[in-house]
Order: C-alpha cells, then structure tokens, then sequence
C-alpha cells in the first residue's frame, strides 16, 4: 500500500489529502517510499549480552582547545559522542566550530558554504589547518563510504547543516522530516559504528526551537545551544542535553574582529561604571554550574494611559515576570496597573536561574518609587508566591564572590526573608 507523508511535518495518511490535516499545509502530502522497507521483509536475530559481559565506556576526552567548550561538555568530547550545535543564524556557530577544531584532525561536510567561504573564514580567524578536510557530498551514503575509505581516521566529523543532507532511499527533498529522521539516523549510526565523534549543525525555527522532528533531539547525545543577541558581543553556549555531562554549565564568549574570546570575568555582563547610582538598577548573583555570575536587571515604570498596561520583557521569563507583580501587588499593596513596566538583562542574555527573582522584584521597586539601589548591593533569592524569600542553589558560594568582587552588602535569604522586608530596607 502506498503511503503518504506531508513533507511539512511528517503526518502519514494512507492516501492523498489536499491539506494536511496536522500541520494546514496545502499540497505537501508526497508519496513516500520507506527507507525501512527492505529491512522489514527481513527478520533479524535476536541476541543478548550477559551484563557482566559488556565492555565499559571509553570516557576518554579529547579537548578541543575551547575551555569554555569543553565545560559545557564535561572536559571534552567522548568516543562516538554525536553533539547537536544549534542557534540563530549568524550568532557565531560556523566560528566557533572553526576556533574548537583547529587542533583536532577534522573532515568538515558542508552543505550551506564552499569550500572557498570556510577557507576565507578560516583566514580571518587566523587559523592555520593542518589537518583539515573538507566535503561538499551531501548524501549519507557517499559520506559513509567516502569516511570507511580514508587512509587516516579523523578525530570528528562536522556535519553543516543537518538540513541539507539526504539519502537516496527517501524521495522526499532535503530538509523534509522524513529526509532529517532517516540521513539523522544513519550518521549517528556512522559515528557510532567507528567511535568517530559527530558535530552537527541543525537549524533553530522562529520560536527558537530545533528545527525538524523531536526526535532528532532524542537520537544524539548532546544537544548545545548557541545563543546570543547579534547587536551584542556576549555569546552563550548551554547543553539543553548531555549523556556524558552536567546540562548546568554555560559557556560565555565574546565576539570580537578576530574571533570568539572566552570570558571568565563574573562581571563580564555588568557595567563597567558601578558606581552609577540609577532607579531601576539591580545587580543579581545566580549560580550557572559551579561558578557564580552576576549580572544587571534593568527596569522603567512609566505611566500608562492605556487601559491594560504595557509589560515588555527581554532576557527574563517574561510568564514569571508577571508572577513576581502579582506578589508586588498582593503583598506590598503597589498598584502597578498605573505602569507601563519594561525589564531588561543588559548584554543580550538570558537569565533562567530562580535566583534572580529577588533582584527582579527590587529592580521594579525601584523604578516604581523612583529609588535607587546601593552601588555595592546584590541580590540572590527565589521568590515564591506567598510573598517569602527562598535560599537557592549556591548562595553561600554567591555572597562570598560578591564580598570578593567588593559587593558590600549581599541581600539574599539569609538577611531578607519576605519581600515586605526587602521593601523596607530599599525604601
């Protein structure tokens, strides 16, 4: 029997549909042949291993050079690892893959650049490649003969992007769920099969998720997210995903001229002039990993004259943003429907951590009654629903940071313990 796949999103129907009926597309149903399809007529043995039996993970780590790549993946990549690399266009993924592997020996496929515009890349990078090769084969079945063929195995194969390659068993173009779940699978089975650790590049969609089917997500071993505003130099690389790692840990550089520069200042995203006393201002400590981090919370309340107040928010969850009034407004009776209210975390970064809740609600205070926060003051805490001031993760390794860096007076749980009492100590 014939069947029907929409190239959109991969629903299945055993005949033709003008729209599909998950997806509203118009006339993307095409008839597919199964790439599974010879495998299914033939049944496979079935064979077990005795646990005792089963050889222990190499865990051997090969550095790629990047510290801060490297703690993101837990001090390197393992032996057959396949990493997913995503990001927005032009964030800096290309570059930094080219910074990662220059010392590693590396076969890079790519499907989206010639060779020339990596080469030029490479140039302006500085980068001298010893042992670099490069590919523009784009179907799975070449790529799995040509790497079988090598004299030398390399150390890791680049696969930019995932979107564009294809296998000749599925007649569906390039990029189309089910090209991206069958070639997917056949690379990792490559990498798997020969111990040859895979970085593949995949595309974000316009809500910022993996673009294709989750289950892509679910085949590989890492999945790194590069993430950062183009407007601003700050990059962040997070692992939504790591089989051989923490997923706590980020990854911080810089863009500059010449490249990707890591970052190890905590004070990287604060600004430089500290002592710039402003309503509205708050710096928070969170912990990202094993290291503390602070960063700036900005906030403006202006008066509103539209019947449901404006609220903008950008670096900061903008559903627990709205939380946070709603405790300002039961607990410390501010009427806040009279504000147009806008949050900003300044350098184009994302704040995920709990523990700025505390310097969010201060941020707002400020702003709303026009005072300023103390130059050497920040804040780490959780703020739950009932108005209370929760301890956090590594808040002892905080505060000591911030006494460090000369933050006199860290206002965290420990000394603040309902936002009616940080309300008195700010106003």
């Amino acid at each position: 029997m014939a069947q029907f796949v929409c190239t959109n999103c991969g629903e299945g129907s055993a005949a033709w549909i003008g729209r599909c009926p998950a997806c509203g597309e118009w006339n993307t149903f095409k008839e597919m042949r199964e790439a599974g399809e010879q495998r299914s007529k033939t049944v496979q043995s079935f064979n077990t291993t005795a646990f005792s039996k089963i050889k222990a993970l190499d865990k051997n780590r090969t550095p790629t050079g990047l510290f801060e790549l490297d703690r993101v993946l837990g001090g390197g990549i393992v032996k057959g690892e396949v990493i997913l690399l995503t990001g927005e266009p032009g964030v800096g993924k290309s570059t930094l893959l080219l910074q990662s592997l220059k010392n590693l020996n590396t076969l890079y496929i790519s499907g989206e650049e010639s060779a020339e515009q990596v080469k030029e890349r490479a140039d302006r990078l500085r980068i001298d490649f010893k042992s670099f090769l490069f590919s523009d084969t784009l179907q799975v079945e070449a790529i799995i003969k040509g790497t079988d063929e090598l004299s030398a195995k390399p150390d890791v194969i680049v696969i930019d992007s995932v979107q564009t390659i294809y296998t000749k068993d599925v007649d569906a173009p390039p990029g189309s769920v089910s090209q991206l779940r069958e070639a997917s699978a056949r690379l990792i089975r490559l990498s798997k099969e020969s111990g040859i650790p895979m970085i593949i590049v995949g595309h974000v969609t316009k809500e910022g998720e993996v673009a294709g089917p989750k289950t892509l997500e679910h085949m590989v071993d890492a999945v790194l997210n590069f993430e950062g505003e183009k407007i601003s130099n700050f990059r962040v690389l997070r692992a939504q995903k790591n089989r051989f790692g923490s997923t706590d840990e980020i990854g911080i550089f810089e863009m500059k001229g010449e490249g990707l520069s890591e970052v190890n200042n905590p004070l990287a995203f604060v600004d430089e002039d500290k002592e710039l006393q402003v309503p509205g201002k708050a710096l928070v400590g969170v912990m990202e990993g094993k290291r503390p981090l602070f960063f700036e919370i900005q906030t403006l309340a202006s008066t509103s004259f539209l019947p449901m107040p404006r609220r903008v928010v950008k670096g900061v969850d903008y559903n627990k943003v709205l939380l946070l009034l709603a405790v300002i407004d039961k607990h410390l009776k501010l009427n806040l429907s009279k504000f147009d209210i806008y949050i900003n975390v300044i350098g184009g970064v994302d704040v995920k951590s709990p523990a700025a809740d505390l310097g969010i609600v201060a941020s707002i205070i400020s702003s709303v009654k026009n005072v300023p926060l103390g130059s050497s003051t920040v804040f780490t805490g959780e703020v739950g629903l009932l108005g209370e001031v929760r301890k956090i993760y590594g808040q002892e390794r905080i505060i000591s940071e911030a006494k460090r860096l000369k933050f006199n007076t860290p206002l965290s749980s420990l000394t603040v313990r309902t936002v009616k009492e940080l309300f008195q100590k700010i106003i």
